[in-house]
């Protein structure tokens, strides 16, 4: 099998594997509680990694998706103590403010994503310890939280939220300008200038996008947790592009899509729920989800075109 079809099949074998293995070991990994748990840990990730998706196929990097997720949390349920109306429009006009003024730096200043969004991890992370001093903010309103651990229809309202996100991430990558214009660049930065494209543009509406991803899974975080914590997504940056290599889109760029982020987010929570469930420390589960991503980047990864990483 040559390293085309190994990049088409990876994250379906591995999703396989998983659930095999943790079925085999561990009653309580098919129960349909577990399921429902699995489901919505997952829901965070992948609207999370979505945004990032649109990002890695532009050949690009976000290493501040945890912080933003974190912030637009802490944001969403600080609102929630004044004004409940403006608390979700906040999270998510916030993210895509962060995502843009990243862009902007990134496309008009020139200066790589990978140093622009180091420094918003670290920025974005002392502005939540700035705004909770430290402590969480409760959300105590019932129609929030109910997102979170709600259901419609037997359906846990979370994963309908991410469905419908993944339903807009799939149209906006497959029948947009932009979408096409993200692959294009991905595929080659000079051949799509030359092609036409406004590269600067795409690049800033790119991140824009991704923000307001986060934001809104910065929404769903905070009613989940019915707080807002000033430890809110710390260390999920590393979850996220995990999901989104593992589900096929190199850090090359210019291929794969949402469809395979999401597979990745479900391998990613599996792995998490089921070395839990196996009563793995969370200090070994760190090297394990290290090697995974190694292994998916080795296999994913288009060595023609290693140079363009930025």
């Amino acid at each position: 099998m040559n390293f085309d079809r190994l990049r088409t099949y990876f994250p379906f074998m591995v999703l396989i594997l998983v659930c095999i293995g943790f079925a085999i070991f561990s009653d309580q990994f098919v129960s349909a509680r577990n399921l429902e748990t699995v489901l919505r840990q997952a829901s965070v990730l992948s609207i999370a990694a979505m945004g990032a998706t649109f990002i890695i196929m532009m050949a690009s990097i976000d290493l501040s998706v945890g912080s933003v997720v974190g912030l637009s949390a802490v944001i969403v349920a600080y609102f929630m103590q004044s004004n409940g109306l403006l608390a979700a429009p906040a999270g998510l006009l916030s993210g895509a403010f962060l995502g843009a003024l990243v862009g902007v730096i990134y496309a008009k200043m020139k200066v790589p994503s990978f140093i622009v969004t180091l420094g918003l991890l670290v920025a974005g992370h002392g502005m939540m310890l700035h705004i909770t001093e430290g402590r969480p903010i409760m959300i105590k309103d019932e129609t929030m939280r109910w997102i979170g651990s709600g259901d419609i229809a037997g359906v846990p309202t979370i994963v309908i939220v991410a469905l419908i996100a993944f339903a807009v991430a799939y149209v906006i990558q497959n029948h947009t300008i932009l979408g096409r214009s993200i692959v294009a660049i991905g595929g080659g930065e000079m051949v799509a200038q030359r092609s036409g494209i406004r590269i600067d543009r795409v690049k800033i509406g790119t991140f824009a996008l991704a923000g307001l991803y986060s934001g809104l899974a910065g929404i769903v975080l905070s009613s989940r947790m019915g707080a807002g914590s000033p430890t809110a997504g710390t260390g999920l940056e590393l979850d996220v592009i995990a999901a989104v290599v593992i589900g096929g889109t190199p850090l090359t760029g210019g291929m794969g899509g949402v469809v395979g982020t999401i597979i990745g987010a479900l391998i990613i929570t599996i792995l998490s729920n089921g070395l839990n469930l196996a009563g793995v420390s969370s200090y070994s589960q760190l090297i394990i989800k290290g090697a995974v991503l190694i292994i998916a980047v080795v296999i994913s990864i288009d060595r023609k075109k290693i140079g363009v990483i930025k």
